[in-house]
Order: C-alpha cells, then sequence, then structure tokens
C-alpha cells in the first residue's frame, strides 16, 4: 500500500532533485529515504524519477503522480486542520510568506501585536519572491502568502488588507525643499534606480509612472530597496519605494527627500493570499484585522512626526 510518508520523500526529492538534500530535508538516512522511493515505484509499476550519479530528473509518467500526490498532501493537512477548528484560536502553527519588499517593513509593525494577543501562536515566515510563494501556497507548503497586487494569484483567493502609494525618493540636493508632490513628467526618468527583473515591485513601480523596462536606469542592478536608498544617498540617481517602507529607509538619512508621486493611485494592494478551499480562514481574518489596524496606526505614528 502507497504510504504518506513515501509521497513526502517523493515531493522532497522532486523539490531538491537530489536524493541526499531530500533525506537530509525530511530527517530521515538518504538509504532509508531511496528504500521508500523504490518500493513507492514498485508498487506503481513505473519510474518516477531517473538518476544516476550525475543527476535526478522527474519522470513524465511520474510528474503525474507528483501533481496528484501534492493534492494528497493538501487534502490530508486540511484533515488535521479541520480536527482543529474547534480548538483556541491560533492553537496550532501556521506557515506564511512574505516577499521581500513587504517583510521587513510590515514584519516590525505587526508581529509585536500579533505576540501580545497570541503569545502561543507558533508562525512561520519564508520570505521570498511572489512567483514561489504563489507555488508553495497551491502546493500547501504554505498556509498562505502576503503579496503586493496586482500580480497572477490564479486559482488563489486573495484578503486584501491595506493600500498605498509610492514616494520618489532622491538627495535633497536635487529636490527643490517645497517640492511636496512629482509627476512621473517631473523626474528624471534616466536617473530613475528600480529593483531588479524579478520583484513584483519595479513592475508596479514602472506601471504606476507608465514606463517600460528600458526607460529607467540599467546602470544598477540592486535586490533590495536598502541597496537602493544607499545609491541614492550617493548620489547615483533617485528611486521610488512604497509608503509603508518611507519610516525605515529613511528615517536615519538627513540627506534623503522623499516626495509623493502623484499618479493615479493606489499604486499596490498588499493582501494575504490562500487557497480557496483552506479551513483557517477565521484566523487569517483576525490576522488580516491586526495587519490593518497596525499599519493605520504607523501612518498616523508617522504623520504627527
Amino acid at each position: 500500500m502507497i504510504t504518506l510518508k513515501q509521497l513526502h520523500y517523493a515531493l522532497a526529492v522532486e523539490k531538491t532533485l537530489h536524493f541526499k538534500k531530500a533525506a537530509d530535508a525530511c530527517n530521515v538516512s538518504q538509504s532509508a529515504l531511496s528504500t521508500a522511493i523504490n518500493e513507492l515505484e514498485k508498487q506503481l509499476g513505473l519510474s518516477v524519477f531517473e538518476r544516476n550519479n550525475k543527476k535526478v530528473l522527474v519522470t513524465s509518467k511520474g510528474q503525474l503522480i507528483l501533481d496528484k500526490a501534492k493534492q494528497v498532501k493538501i487534502e490530508v493537512d486540511q484533515l488535521m486542520q479541520i480536527s482543529q477548528l474547534d480548538k483556541t484560536a491560533f492553537s496550532t502553527p501556521m506557515s506564511i510568506g512574505v516577499i521581500p519588499t513587504i517583510g521587513p517593513y510590515l514584519l516590525p509593525k505587526i508581529l509585536p501585536e500579533v505576540r501580545r494577543q497570541y503569545p502561543d501562536f507558533k508562525l512561520r515566515i519564508h520570505e521570498d519572491q511572489s512567483h514561489v510563494l504563489v507555488d508553495m501556497v497551491r502546493n500547501g507548503e504554505l498556509d498562505a502568502a502576503i503579496l503586493a497586487l496586482p500580480y497572477p494569484i490564479d486559482g488563489l483567493m486573495n484578503f486584501d488588507f491595506w493600500q498605498e502609494d509610492f514616494y520618489w525618493v532622491s538627495h535633497k540636493d536635487g529636490c527643490p525643499t517645497q517640492l511636496e508632490e512629482i509627476t512621473t513628467e517631473e523626474l528624471a526618468v534616466e536617473k530613475l534606480m528600480l529593483l531588479k527583473d524579478g520583484h513584483c515591485l519595479k513592475e508596479h513601480a514602472l506601471a504606476a509612472c507608465s514606463l517600460k523596462s528600458q526607460e529607467q536606469n540599467t546602470d544598477f542592478n540592486a535586490a533590495s530597496l536598502y541597496t537602493l536608498i544607499q545609491m541614492v544617498a550617493g548620489k547615483l540617481g533617485t528611486t521610488i519605494v512604497p509608503q509603508m517602507a518611507l519610516d525605515q529607509l529613511i528615517h536615519d538619512e538627513s540627506e534623503l527627500r522623499a516626495v509623493h508621486l502623484n499618479e493615479p493611485g493606489p499604486h499596490r494592494t498588499i493582501a494575504l493570499i490562500i487557497r480557496p478551499n483552506y479551513v483557517r480562514t477565521g484566523e487569517l481574518t483576525l490576522l488580516k484585522n491586526i495587519f490593518k489596524e497596525q499599519l493605520s496606526l504607523s501612518v498616523a505614528d508617522n504623520s504627527k512626526a
């Protein structure tokens, strides 16, 4: 009989395409994992993987098996979650993904309050780019993910909890003191530095400014907003950052100015994404409300400062 353990091991091999790495991820010996995979293939009467001393490949029929195994895993996880529904909220762990252009700026604002209200809640955070997190939610590797929309999430649901605009950040030497708003036509596009391809914030910034990728400054290939801010401080150009990141990115940078981007908004929407049949939507609604409340308080505090 095919076991859940065999399917779990097979999915680990698919993810790593390496038996030793898969065994380490599953906290078992490589021989135990290999034995389980061999037994699975014997019971199925087909090879799920092609392997030699150099690489592991998934066979075409094996991929069909693994796709079905992912569905089985999600269903089993949901059975366990249903068994916990009558217990106290957040009495079981939850895993949530978050993208790099949200995590460092959102989490410090909301986690202290989550911890205060639910001190025993075990929340696991996984940071990665949007396309990775979407796949992980679909495959049941994450309970939910925090993304910036618009972004393709076909087959998933979204719980929006925040909307915000972008701000143009410049060295004060290149920004008039009295300037409070700026349009795309008014900023020097050739000096605009954005994140490298793969970050949805870049696409959102380009969309907000109605620009094409080739119109921006391509001399720099930054992977973080912090790096971009340091480039701006060094008078290498200007950049665009979301509102929630302003207090952390330019708080200690007295040489920088942040000016609201006066283009139709909101420029991005922050949301929790989940599978349609996810059973812990009640708990996620509680989290969403905490997120929204803490972000509102943060914006109010910054306005007073």
